[in-house]
């Protein structure tokens, strides 16, 4: 599932790829199936348990960080030396007004370089009526956007924020896909998504892959999972068996 150089090229010059199949969908339907049964009981309550390390508190997703296809395409943009920042499970219920404001993810994610890629994994169809992920193509290249506080109702990042300039909404480009394919896009690129206006669910995982050289410049201690290669570099500690959400 390497990516080809023209693919590695579209990535470089607009920040992310759009439509790679990586698994069957009959597959993609077992992990929804799963995230839904562990949701059940109570959706409001268990959703923030997955929201930053979705594979330590849901240990089967762990296959997904770990997915070859996923792998395979990460590495020809980062090298073979992988690391898994984390991976966000994103639950938009049929009808919700939640969404996500545009934004940028190096703002707050405090690593050097910034050199992160986020495989945006469909378990259900992602569509422009249920909120697809949207990019700004090329807002990746130089310094980052303005970002203010925003008004926090319905808005799924934890701090609320969201980009002070203006978006164009000609540039905009949406990630529509399919169970089973993925959207790949640079930790520095503009995007946000809509609310669910559908009668289904859209339910999908972002996982956040760096390469070992990349650091922690938060001068706090922060955890990353090995899924490829070596880590010669040491910046982040490995991962603990359990993870608590932090709720606050």
């Amino acid at each position: 599932m390497s990516l080809t150089a023209d693919q590695v090229a579209a990535f470089q010059r607009d920040g992310y790829l759009p439509r790679l199949a990586v698994m069957d969908p009959a597959e993609a339907e077992r992990y929804r199936a799963l995230v839904e049964d562990y949701l059940a009981p109570d959706p409001a309550g268990r959703l923030p348990d997955l929201r930053t390390k979705a594979h330590i508190t849901l240990k089967p997703l762990e296959a997904l960080v770990r997915w070859p296809a996923i792998l395979d395409a990460v590495e020809s943009l980062l090298g073979p030396d992988l690391l898994c920042r984390g991976a966000s499970l994103f639950y938009k219920p049929a009808g919700s007004p939640d969404y996500v404001s545009w934004h940028q993810d190096a703002l707050y994610w405090g690593i050097e370089p910034a050199e992160v890629v986020t495989a945006w994994l469909a378990l259900t169809p992602s569509t422009a009526e249920n909120g697809a992920l949207e990019v700004l193509p090329g807002s990746h290249i130089g310094a980052l956007l303005p970002h203010a506080a925003a008004d926090s109702g319905g808005n799924l990042l934890r701090r609320a924020q969201t980009i002070a300039a203006p978006i164009d909404p000609a540039r905009v480009r949406r990630l529509a896909l399919r169970p089973g394919e993925i959207s790949l896009h640079h930790v520095k690129i503009a995007h946000g998504s809509g609310p669910n206006r559908s009668d289904r669910a859209r339910l999908g995982l972002a996982i956040r892959y760096m390469p070992t050289r990349v650091r922690n410049v938060t001068g706090e201690a922060r955890h990353a999972l090995l899924v490829r290669g070596e880590d010669r570099f040491h910046h982040f500690l490995p991962e603990p068996a359990s993870w608590s959400y932090p709720r606050k």
